[in-house]
């Protein structure tokens, strides 16, 4: 049976790019900027306070999870924060075991947490990222603080095979991440799958991408009126079915492009195109460039 969010983490490619064991002590408050990259963090023990793209704080403990598909900013601190006025947002002090302190650095920690970044190899990451909740938090799972831990480790290393173990192990973090939070989840791919009879149908787009699907032909798949089921997929998954449906068609079709293993029109009949001329239109229309022309940057960018 196709597994739809494995499906998107695979495509993704997740990469990681740094992590690093933090702790804190005293009254501490950090912040920093970035550029939209995936950011993945978790409690080892003690309480902190962690606030993801100016959003409300949460207050995360001991094997708390957070993953964030694309993150601008945050901002951490001690769960009471310090006063504006204190010398509070100072770089982390490096310690002789190769972790970093916020706050006072002469006494034992009061919190301590591993974070990293990661980038998402695939060219088309900002379309798969879409389907994915904004926030994904998981609390007290001893699985997910493994696998961190195993990540760190592997990235730590240099040994054979690193890049494809750590890739491995990261499309796993994610993965349980995600399906460990489906209920809880903002709209997207993953409450989507959470709801029985929106996973029907989903399944079905996923299983079988070139069917020329309707809403009517899904709501049947899920056992659903035509009506009741757009309200409940829009509201679960944050678009309307034939907008997802054409989201994922164009992601397979631009990983079939890169890979120029195949044709234009064979690619047009796997994800539901009559002919390769309605393809072409409809894949301009959303990518910004014709198919030939994608799949030849896509090549000249492998041989530069």
């Amino acid at each position: 049976m196709t597994d739809p969010l494995a499906e998107v983490v695979t495509l993704l490619q997740p990469m990681p790019t740094f992590s690093k064991v933090v702790s804190g002590a005293g009254r501490w408050r950090a912040s920093r900027a970035e550029a939209g990259e995936p950011l993945y963090c978790v409690v080892l023990e003690g309480s902190l306070r962690l606030s993801i793209n100016d959003s409300e704080p949460l207050i995360l403990q001991a094997d708390d999870f957070v993953l964030v598909p694309r993150v601008f900013n945050f901002a951490m601190s001690s769960v009471v924060p310090p006063d504006d006025d204190e010398c509070s947002n100072l770089a982390p002090v490096a310690l002789p075991d190769g972790s970093f302190r916020f706050g006072d650095a002469s006494v034992a920690p009061e919190t301590q947490w591993l974070a990293g970044l990661c980038a998402f190899g695939s060219a088309d990451a900002a379309l798969l990222v879409s389907l994915l909740p904004e926030l994904v938090l998981v609390r007290g799972d001893s699985r997910l603080a493994t696998l961190v831990k195993l990540v760190r480790d592997e990235s730590r290393a240099q040994r054979p095979a690193r890049e494809v173990v750590l890739a491995r192990l990261l499309e796993v973090l994610f993965i349980e991440a995600l399906r460990s939070t489906q209920t809880g989840a903002s709209p997207g791919l993953v409450r989507g799958l959470a709801d029985a009879r929106l996973a029907l149908a989903i399944r079905r787009m996923h299983e079988s991408p070139e069917t020329p699907w309707t809403v009517a032909q899904l709501a049947k798949a899920a056992a659903l009126s035509r009506s009741s089921f757009f309200e409940r997929f829009s509201r679960a998954v944050g678009v309307a079915p034939m907008e997802y449906l054409l989201s994922w068609r164009m992601a397979l079709a631009k990983n079939l492009l890169r890979r120029n293993e195949v044709g234009v029109a064979t690619i047009a009949a796997r994800v539901g195109y009559r002919s390769a001329s309605a393809f072409s239109v409809a894949f301009t229309r959303y990518v910004g460039v014709a198919p030939t022309r994608y799949a030849q940057a896509a090549t000249d960018a492998v041989a530069s």
